[in-house]
């Protein structure tokens, strides 16, 4: 009997260790021998724990699963109350478009020869036939733009770095993933590391880099851990041929995921936004040109230069192409991991595959793109995902996250909450952003208070636009999206609240 459980944090956290003992303690009593896989999370959160069974049809799925339903599971697994047929043809999986996560549930995260069995390494052995030269040609022809947020065309920033003449260049990955509603990075991480690591080796090759480091946020325990035994793996078996790649574990600071605080702070100094130029591609880690890229950005180039630029391209629509890992949260019913080619509708996204609200009620807004998202209201769900058609209605794709409310949300606060989040999270470097964002706080506060004046939404509007085109980089620039699309899609709840509720 072969069975698989998740060994990824959201399993953790639901009781997973607890589950895995009990499932061999129970095959031991039986007598059954059993084989107990610890898989990565296939992104389908509200099934988890998701127990799958082996079977010749192929893998059987059972959740979400407690100790309570092991003895049916040995007993008779057909007519099991939590069973859920094949999880290849759950509409949820069947539905996706997968490539950089085509791997995510289906392996044992650290092994060898599951990854290799699985199309790993064919990418880097692709990439070392190539010069640094082609390589980056390879991506820029993909259309692969960075999948943390800023969307810049990755093959661009890496021919920048090719160029640059140093005696030293270095990989930096950013996982320092901060976004509510994200957590793209952390699943691949833990589901597939060998994806990341032959990413940077692959990134490596194209640029004449031999160090690395992924910058890893300290809230991923499970993470750090996993990615460290990955890296002594895949080193200790040739993988890397002389790239030499470590973790380095960040202290928890939002602004740290904007590149240059990052470099920062890999640097051993506080986290503060360097202003630009130089840009990192040619002055950045120790001052030494640079490629940064996220997690998403650097595991989707080994299927990439395993199947080709034109491959990938043939995905999505106008410049966003390829595909996006969109991580469906908040008030939804079907909350995960959906990866799919850019153009479809945010209809589709959160009302079809997600299921709509997870209170049955109805949906009243969707923020994309993190706490410094827009909002966008159901007459707006026609949008096609993409860059730029997101840009045109005033809002940003950011590192891929939806969160959804339902009607009992009042905006007014989620807006205030945005400028409270940019108050407590800024370095405090620029003025727009530091002062800017405490003054739009109190000034809300006023507001939903009952103490503003007439004038005060003008001013918030003002003010908006000033941390929008003065402040020094993302985190101060993009707080006034979920201000000004609260504001102009609820005007309604920007009125004074009764004292207890504001």
């Amino acid at each position: 009997m072969r069975l698989y459980l998740p060994r990824d944090s959201v399993t953790q956290a639901l009781g997973g260790e607890k589950l895995a003992a009990a499932l061999k303690a129970e095959a031991e009593r039986r007598g059954v021998p059993l084989t107990l896989t610890r898989n990565g999370s296939r992104g389908l959160f509200w099934l988890e724990p998701l127990v799958e069974l082996e079977t010749v049809a192929g893998r059987l799925g059972f959740g979400p699963f407690t100790e309570s339903d092991i003895p049916a599971l040995f007993d008779s697994p057909s007519t099991h109350p939590k069973a859920l047929g094949l999880v290849s043809e759950l509409p949820f999986l069947k539905r996706q478009q997968r490539l950089t996560f085509v791997r995510a549930g289906l392996t044992d995260p650290l092994s060898l020869t599951d990854y290799a069995a699985h199309g790993g390494w064919a990418g880097l052995a692709k990439a070392r036939t190539l010069t640094g030269a082609e390589i980056c040609a390879e991506v820029t022809k993909s259309g692969l733009r960075g999948r943390g947020g800023a969307g810049f065309p990755t093959g661009i920033k890496w021919e920048t770095v090719r160029k640059a003449e140093a005696g030293q260049k270095y990989i930096v990955c950013n996982a320092d993933e901060g976004d509510s509603g994200s957590y793209a990075d952390r699943l691949l991480i833990e589901a597939d590391p060998f994806c990341l690591i032959e990413g940077m080796a692959i990134a490596a090759l194209a640029v004449g880099a031999t160090r690395g480091h992924v910058y890893l946020r300290s809230e991923y325990p499970n993470a750090i851990a996993m990615l460290g035994q990955a890296i002594a793996i895949a080193t200790q078996a040739g993988h890397l041929d002389g790239f030499h790649l470590e973790v380095r574990v960040g202290a928890g600071s939002y602004v740290c995921g904007e590149e240059t605080a990052l470099l920062e702070s890999l640097e051993g100094k506080r986290g503060v936004v360097r202003a630009k130029p130089p840009v990192p591609a040619l002055v950045g880690l120790f001052g030494r040109p640079t490629v940064i890229n996220n997690v998403i950005s650097l595991a989707t180039i080994p299927h990439i230069l395993a199947d080709g630029a034109e491959a990938y391209a043939a995905f999505g629509l106008g410049h966003s192409r390829g595909t996006m890992p969109i991580q469906l949260s908040g008030n939804i019913k079907h909350g995960g991991l959906f990866e799919t080619a850019f153009g479809i509708t945010l209809g589709e996204l959160v009302e079809d595959i997600g299921g709509g609200t997870a209170s049955g009620r109805p949906l009243r807004a969707v923020q994309a793109g993190g706490p410094l998202g827009a909002y966008f209201a159901p007459h707006q769900f026609d949008i096609l995902y993409g860059y730029e058609e997101y840009a045109k209605a005033g809002g940003l794709i950011g590192h891929g996250g939806l969160v959804v409310f339902d009607d009992r949300v009042n905006m007014a606060r989620m807006a205030r909450f945005a400028l409270e989040f940019c108050a407590h999270e800024s370095c405090g470097k620029c003025t727009p952003c530091r002062i800017g964002s405490t003054r739009g706080h109190e000034l809300l506060g006023r507001i939903m208070a009952g103490g503003g004046s007439p004038q005060d939404l003008a001013l918030l509007r003002e003010l908006c636009d000033t941390m929008k085109s003065a402040s020094l980089c993302a985190l101060g620039g993009f707080t006034p999206y979920p201000v000004m699309s609260a504001l102009t899609l609820f005007p309604e709840d920007f009125t004074a609240l009764p004292a207890a509720a504001a």
